[in-house]
């Protein structure tokens, strides 16, 4: 039996890079005290979400992967603890800017980054004036003896995102978040939206995921939270509410998911040869 334990961050960010390390840092320190052996932090922990306005400013916050200072204490943390952290970040690589993900192993080291493949561009989501698409294609890694699938963000809302790590792979699947209130409609509540869209990935190939949504008001943006990790049948194993702060850990069995995954057939009864239409423009 092949059994991990996985951990979700949850908590509000000052826009103090030192602060919001610190704060992240202990959290992964109390989830890797539970047993945690893959923690995931939230999507650009390492400030205030910028991208609610178009400010050319935030530009000095991207630095590249190996010297940002979100990924390098995290790479220390890793090593010392013996745990992998999936890391959010925002990159620079040279001219050009990415909402990136360094895969930190638990020797401290770099596995890869993934860069953000869907990038969304809507009132309190500017991100396009500040991303380029993710040039990396979708990545899965070897992590605590499984295989993990990491989409950030509004990847997260695609169903393309999730078959694609799975066909690479992926036994579990990870997302890092900061999303919140709609500015442009406040009676827009897309929290529960939000929750179903990574459910129905869990259900539709069977596999666990484990989401980390900040909390807490930025400059007038709410961020609501409800982190979770649900199995492969999409039921909750641990979950917040739009307030609290903290670590979510479970434990997956991976190979009963695999055993679940074979019987549902989803995999055997795939007709790719009939899908050529979703991979042409509209």
């Amino acid at each position: 039996m092949t059994q991990i334990t996985v951990a979700a961050l949850q908590l509000a960010f000052s826009d103090v890079v030192e602060e919001n390390i610190g704060a992240v840092s202990a959290l992964v320190r109390e989830a890797a005290g539970k047993g945690a052996q893959v923690i995931l932090p939230p999507e650009l922990f390492e400030g205030h979400y910028f991208c609610r306005v178009e400010d050319e400013g935030a530009f000095t916050r991207a630095k590249p992967v190996g010297s940002h200072p979100a990924v390098v204490a995290m790479q220390a943390l890793a090593q010392e603890l013996k745990v992998a952290i999936p890391t959010s970040f925002f990159e620079a690589d040279g001219p050009h800017h990415y909402n990136s993900l360094a895969m930190i192993g638990p020797d401290g080291k770099i596995a890869g980054v993934y860069r953000k493949s869907h990038i969304p561009d809507g009132p309190g989501y500017e991100e396009k004036f500040y991303f380029r698409p993710g040039n990396t294609g979708f990545k899965v890694w070897n992590a605590a003896e499984t295989t993990i699938g990491v989409g950030v963000c509004w990847d997260q809302w695609y169903p393309e995102t999730a078959r694609s790590m799975m066909l690479m792979g992926a036994e579990i699947l990870f997302y890092p978040t900061a999303i919140g209130n709609e500015p442009h409609d406040p009676d827009l509540d897309t929290s529960r939206l939000w929750r179903r869209a990574m459910i129905g990935h869990a259900v539709s190939n069977v596999v666990p995921v484990v989401a980390a949504n900040r909390i807490g008001t930025e400059d007038g943006q709410t961020f609501y939270g409800h982190s979770f990790i649900c199995d492969e049948r999409g039921d909750m194993l641990a979950e917040f509410g739009a307030q609290e702060t903290g670590v979510l850990v479970a434990t997956l069995d991976i190979d009963l998911a695999k055993r679940h995954r074979a019987a549902f057939g989803f995999f055997r009864d795939r007709r790719p040869e009939l899908y050529g239409r979703i991979a042409q423009d509209i």
